[in-house]
């Protein structure tokens, strides 16, 4: 039991600098066109302004799939193995905030120190992905807990 806690803290850890990493400091894919884009810095504060921009005026369904669901998958590893570790964390409020903070602290540091996109959308996604995580934790907890493990 206590090499899983271990194991699940370090791919825990491994998650957060990946996904800080993918925020922060990854390639902008071209949301904002960086230093040389339309004044530097972008940010968006109206709700679901971005996902209703995306999903109409996107050429592909390729696009929305990509930014919107990548958004809420993104988030999904931080719902699940948060509870997996801290079982006082297993509450929708602890995980909606955690995972909204999380979220938040992302988009003001994008905004803040790269020449990217800060967007309310994006906390709205990864906050839904992050609940969407500990929905299926939970899940798999409760199929876990009815499972009768014979011994031979």
């Amino acid at each position: 039991m206590r090499h899983q806690k271990l194991i699940l803290t370090s791919l825990l850890l491994c998650y957060l600098i990946a996904l800080f990493y993918v925020t922060l400091f990854a390639w902008n894919y071209g949301a904002s066109l960086g230093p040389a884009g339309p004044g530097g810095r972008n940010y968006n504060v109206i709700p679901f302004r971005s996902i209703y921009r995306i999903a109409v005026f996107s050429p592909t369904i390729a696009d929305p799939i990509r930014i919107l669901l990548g958004n809420i998958v993104l988030f999904i590893p931080l719902g699940f193995l948060l509870p997996s570790i801290w079982p006082k964390v297993r509450r929708f409020t602890l995980v909606f905030y955690i995972s909204f903070s999380v979220s938040l602290l992302i988009e003001v540091s994008q905004f803040l120190f790269t020449h990217r996109v800060s967007n309310v959308d994006d906390v709205i996604l990864n906050t839904f992905g992050g609940l969407l995580g500990l929905l299926i934790f939970s899940c798999v907890y409760w199929t876990k807990k009815r499972i009768i493990y014979f011994q031979t």
